[in-house]
């Protein structure tokens, strides 16, 4: 049997999650990764409460559906973010426009989704972490050494206390590895490993699709983090350059076909999926495969229910045996 297939909710926050999951389990999948956000699933109250955790396996479960991570991407940005007005509203209403106030509750609200997952028995919960020096990608005005190491040791100061809580739990971290992250790509991940500590708690979220499209091989990420990958995206992205447009994207929105690249629904995009099963098997990873579907250029529904067969369609398990075993002398 191959790996579960689930579907992120995040891309779907508009709608109540009985309604994605009644939707859901139509199109085929084994389960939910639910977003800490919308209606799906509420920090504060799984903290404090296993009563709403069965509530949201109940809901799940008249659909046929499971869960086996959770995502909180909003809060964990705050945390290293410089948090100006784009993200007002990713935290209460209170904290707008007050990048410290808003930094000081996501740090809370990461400590408490470390506690939720655990009352609602999953063991990763996925997100971003933010960065303070992504503004310094291209060094001008120079940018010197002690600027990025700055950087890396305010992860650790604000991360640590946080991953505190994850060990307690016994709950992981996945870093979904993205631009505008402290970890972006293979550089930059092993430094960011190497600022925590090398604590297992934290680890990655892997995601093709934001490494692809900056020329980096995402089955060479698998290799390099094979300890480290606690949760698997399935989303798909297509480099479009066309000798005018950069892969900066030119402050052109998602979906511009001016962009030389964007994000496009699995296996229409330029990801070789068939390496990433084959060193996920390598590397023993057996958690779940799911769809984080993203494709401006398509309705999204056709697309989640397509994702899901074009994933099950492409998993499979490693051999157990050597293909010419049957030839071997006796």
């Amino acid at each position: 049997m191959g790996r579960p297939v689930t579907l992120f909710t995040g891309q779907w926050a508009d709608l109540t999650l009985e309604t994605v999951a009644e939707k859901a389990s139509d199109w085929g999948y084994d389960g939910l990764e639910l977003a800490c956000w919308g209606d799906h699933f509420d920090v504060r109250k799984a903290a404090e409460s296993k009563e709403y955790c069965q509530g949201r396996h109940d809901l799940l479960a008249k659909y046929g559906l499971k869960v086996w991570s959770i995502s909180n991407h909003l809060a964990g940005q705050l945390v290293l973010d410089l948090n100006d007005s784009r993200s007002d509203a990713f935290a209460p209403k209170e904290c707008k426009g007050k990048p410290e106030k808003k930094r000081e509750w996501a740090i809370e609200e990461m400590k408490l989704t470390a506690r939720a997952a655990k009352n609602l028995g999953v063991k990763v919960v996925n997100g971003f972490t933010g960065s303070s020096i992504w503004h310094y990608l291209y060094s001008f005005p120079p940018v010197g050494p002690e600027d990025i190491q700055a950087g890396f040791k305010l992860l650790a100061d604000l991360w640590n206390p946080i991953l505190d809580v994850f060990k307690e739990c016994k709950v992981r971290f996945g870093l979904e590895v993205h631009p505008t992250e402290i970890a972006f790509d293979i550089v930059t991940a092993e430094r960011a490993i190497k600022a925590l500590g090398g604590r297992k708690e934290f680890g990655f979220n892997f995601d093709p699709s934001h490494l692809h499209w900056q020329g980096v091989d995402p089955v060479k990420f698998l290799y390099e983090f094979k300890d480290r990958i606690y949760h698997v995206h399935i989303k798909d992205a297509i480099v479009t350059l066309d000798g005018r447009t950069g892969i900066l994207a030119s402050h052109l929105n998602f979906g511009d076909p001016r962009r030389g690249w964007d994000f496009r629904s699995p296996g229409r995009g330029g990801i070789d999926f068939e390496e990433i099963i084959r060193a996920l098997n390598n590397i023993g990873y057996k958690g779940p495969l799911s769809v984080e579907w993203e494709d401006s250029g398509m309705d999204r529904e056709h697309g989640a229910r397509e994702a899901c067969s074009f994933v099950k369609d492409l998993d499979f398990e490693a051999s157990g045996r050597a293909f010419d075993a049957a030839f071997a002398d006796k």
